[in-house]
């Protein structure tokens, strides 16, 4: 009998020579499916996992602040390790690596901080501890809502960043990025959640706009691959600018709210813990 390691040719035979046999296995059976429709498919999954942290809230009814904001302070961690390892990284790499990689990957990161940063002054949105941004407008819509739209803004370039990951070729590190950005989903989720109990709305009203503002990722997720797919030179650019934006949202909104209840040495070894949470994460799945 033949050792497993040779087959049949077709003559029945494959004397003297080791032949492989193609190992099948979830991720190869990925590699077929098509790359537009698994970037959507990966940003759907990252988007609906925000629901996740709406069923915590309904069933406790309330978070303590240290825990909501150890959450938050981990979902910062992992958006950082995602941003460097499945984001820059691979940026500088796609752009021919050296100073030119660096020049091309820092330029995108300054134009996704750019967009991201117009988007939020612009938008009518509210946070818990700033208070309203985006102009006038913001004093004719209520409170929860606009704080429900801080939440879909900052979710479209989480979106948008699994889409070009996925969209890049490197199929491991865009599902650990989608992975990653899952995970950090969930507090937010808890955040809408929380927001919504306080006005009173019902479970399964709850239940629903958690789940909508979460499923803007998709939308940014289909964007992003496609843009990817169709014109590939334009990764490497689309890979900095994903990260500027996600960079921007790290900075200006998830640590400083973390630091205004008195958490801040609890949500700084959070961050600490969600980094190497994502960078074991990228390292098995990459």
């Amino acid at each position: 009998m033949l050792p497993d390691v040779w087959r049949e040719g077709s003559s029945g035979v494959c004397p003297m020579i080791k032949c492989t046999r193609e190992v099948r296995t979830p991720m190869n059976a990925l590699l077929n499916v098509n790359p537009i429709l698994l970037g959507f498919l990966a940003s759907l999954v990252a988007g609906v996992a925000t629901v996740l942290g709406a069923i915590p809230a309904l069933v406790a009814r309330k978070v303590s602040s240290r825990v909501y904001d150890g959450l938050l302070g981990m979902a910062a961690g992992v958006m950082l390790a995602a941003t460097v390892f499945s984001l820059i990284i691979p940026a500088v790499d796609k752009a021919g690596g050296g100073l030119r990689g660096a020049l091309v990957a820092g330029a995108g990161l300054f134009l996704g901080g750019l967009f991201l940063d117009l988007v939020d002054r612009y938008s009518p949105h509210q946070h818990f501890i700033k208070g309203p941004e985006g102009g006038a407008a913001t004093s004719s819509l209520q409170r929860i809502w606009l704080f429900i739209i801080a939440i879909t803004i900052h979710n479209f370039p989480e979106g948008l960043a699994v889409g070009v990951g996925v969209g890049s070729g490197d199929l491991g590190s865009g599902l650990s990025l989608a992975t990653g950005i899952g995970l950090q989903n969930i507090p937010e989720g808890m955040a809408v959640a929380l927001a919504l109990l306080g006005e009173r709305y019902k479970s399964g009203q709850i239940f629903l706009i958690t789940l909508l503002t979460g499923l803007v990722e998709p939308v940014g997720g289909l964007l992003g691959v496609a843009a990817v797919t169709l014109a590939n030179p334009v990764l490497p650019w689309a890979l900095a600018f994903a990260a500027g934006a996600m960079l921007f949202v790290i900075s200006d909104e998830i640590i400083p709210e973390t630091h205004e209840r008195g958490n801040e040495r609890t949500a700084t070894y959070m961050i600490l813990l969600g980094f190497v949470i994502m960078m074991l994460l990228d390292t098995t799945l990459g």
